[in-house]
């Protein structure tokens, strides 16, 4: 099975764990998907893009008229959330034409701390 992480951290702790990836040149056990703070992550990863996220994992690629059916949604709003899912590169769009989701499962991880 094929597990994505997002996670919340800061850019430049993203790119230490990539970098000392690429010197080793062994890839990272998980694929992860990093955002800079919470509020980013819950504005990208709203209710109903989470609902299409679930209807593409795993079935490969799909064109934007059968995630709204799969989803039970108008198109043209599907549509949007599936440019936002693509800009903070959470979704691809694939060699056959349409949008893939690349996994299995999603795991998101972050810490909550005091203020």
């Amino acid at each position: 099975m094929k597990t994505v992480i997002l996670e919340v951290r800061a850019p430049s702790e993203a790119l230490v764990d990539f970098a000392h990836a690429w010197k080793s040149g062994r890839a990272q056990r998980s694929a992860r998907i990093s955002f800079a703070s919470p509020e980013l992550l819950w504005r990208v990863l709203t209710v109903r893009r989470w609902e299409i996220l679930k209807a593409m994992c795993g079935v490969g690629a799909l064109s934007i008229r059968e995630v709204a059916r799969r989803v039970g949604r108008d198109v043209k709003a599907v549509h949007g959330d599936i440019k936002a899912l693509l800009g903070a590169g959470v979704i691809e769009h694939a060699e056959s034409g349409g949008v893939v989701f690349r996994y299995d499962a999603v795991k998101v991880e972050f810490l909550l701390e005091a203020a």
